[in-house]
């Protein structure tokens, strides 16, 4: 989740101009970069609980990282993240540490940005006696049992997630995920781009899980964390409706994100608590009665960093639909949104493609997915034959780039262990449990060691 805080005080005074905001996210396609952001739980080496904020733990671990050329992210004081150019170093609810890295031009280039900050990571939590596993859910801590960290939005929302769903502090505290954002080039690039891959996101989930442990056993997923997902907020989250229509556009999203509920604002360095309140009531003066004053660009920034859906617009698109996984499967999940979204002739396969799954579809797969993973049943088949569509478009549309690395090779490989799982290979989550009830003899805790980055 990212650190909030846009300092942009222009005032809002139309719908339109919130449009043009996203708007100039559009890019030539020859400008468009590759952003992946990779979440990981922290664990003590000795008895695998979650390292705490201090001493020892998170905030010794951010500090050593600082040294590397990084600036401190600071809330009242306290180091909650990190910036370097166009990267970040931010913390989940629960210490989880992310990174959200910069704004690359290939795999290759993202391939090495994961290898350099599992080097700076291992370096800096090795003398704690703490390391960090990368898994979609924490397959062992209770919700109880989990450490919160001193990032203000974070009390906000711990607050106020019971009164919208089920499983909001689950999603804040056990879940880990892996993202990419990519661009887009104009409006009718974008609407394309989104409901493709909006419509595929579940396919996806299923691909990447890796969450099959809660608090020790086997939970009767495969992805629990995209089962979290289906009770979080459902106001903010999942397929809204109105992103599969033909006439979809920013001023539409806009206009929906309007009545998404707010989370907070910031002032002077403090959050206010507007959780539950109408953004629109704010943009249009109703909310004068409390410090949060003039609804300004920045806030609306803020607020589209509290929107959770499968796929989120901002100034570019964040597929939000895979487990957090071993560097080799996150990596590949960059390298599928690629190859799928950045060639031309690969996207038209693919918008085709997702055309044969309509809104209701798509939203009935979720569940379906989060528990059986590939063999959920899809139309005559399963879910497994149109993963092996996708990931065959991604490999042409990899091979169209041809973005070669200095010994030749073009990215089509980071797509390997993808083709080994639509053809018949186990899933990350598929892979655990076997472990579990083979070699481990039913001790989860081995997973961190396995996992382990």
């Amino acid at each position: 989740m990212s650190n909030p805080g846009d300092a942009d005080a222009t005032p809002i005074e139309s719908v339109r101009q919130l449009a043009e905001y996203l708007a100039f996210g559009c890019k030539p396609q020859d400008q468009f970069t590759i952003g992946t952001e990779h979440e990981k739980f922290g664990f003590s080496q000795s008895d695998f609980s979650s390292p705490p904020y201090s001493p020892n733990g998170i905030r010794a671990i951010l500090e050593t990282i600082q040294a590397q050329g990084w600036e401190p992210i600071l809330d009242h004081g306290d180091p909650i993240g990190l910036k370097r150019g166009a990267a970040s170093v931010s913390l989940e609810p629960a210490g989880q540490l992310e990174l959200s890295g910069g704004m690359l031009g290939t795999l290759h280039e993202t391939w090495a940005e994961f290898e350099d900050h599992y080097r700076d990571v291992r370096a800096a939590a090795a003398p704690l006696g703490l390391g960090f596993a990368p898994l979609g859910f924490h397959p062992t801590h209770s919700r109880a049992e989990m450490p919160w960290m001193p990032k203000s939005r974070y009390a906000i929302m711990r607050r106020y997630m019971p009164t919208v769903g089920s499983m909001g502090l689950d999603m804040m505290t056990r879940t880990c995920t892996v993202q990419v954002n990519l661009d887009y080039a104009s409006e009718a690039d974008m609407r394309r781009k989104l409901r493709t891959s909006l419509a595929l996101q579940p396919i996806a989930t299923a691909l990447f899980a890796n969450s099959p442990f809660t608090e020790g056993r086997p939970n009767g997923f495969l992805s629990y964390r995209a089962h979290v997902w289906t009770d979080t907020d459902n106001q903010r989250s999942g397929m809204p409706q109105l992103m599969f229509d033909d006439n979809f556009s920013f001023e539409r999203y806009v206009d929906w994100v309007l009545d998404v509920p707010m989370y907070f604002v910031m002032r002077d360095g403090e959050m206010i608590d507007l959780a539950g309140r109408s953004f629109r009531q704010f943009m249009n003066g109703g909310l004068h009665n409390t410090p949060a004053g003039t609804a300004t660009m920045g806030d609306f920034a803020d607020h589209l960093t509290t929107v959770f859906t499968d796929v989120r617009l901002k100034r570019f698109l964040e597929m939000r639909g895979a487990d957090a996984g071993s560097l080799e499967m996150m990596v590949a999940q960059s390298a599928l949104w690629v190859g799928i979204l950045y060639d031309d002739a690969a996207l038209a396969a693919a918008h085709a493609l997702a055309r044969r799954l309509d809104w209701q579809t798509s939203v009935d797969l979720r569940p379906l997915v989060a528990r059986q993973g590939l063999d959920a049943p899809l139309g005559s088949g399963t879910v497994r034959d149109i993963a092996r569509e996708m990931v065959d478009i991604a490999t042409d549309g990899l091979r169209n780039r041809a973005r070669l690395n200095t010994s030749g090779a073009d990215e089509t490989g980071y797509l390997g262990p993808l083709h080994e799982i639509v053809h018949g290979k186990p899933s990350q989550a598929e892979h655990w449990l076997q472990r579990f009830n083979g070699e481990w003899s039913g001790n989860v805790t081995e997973i961190f060691r396995e996992a382990a980055i």
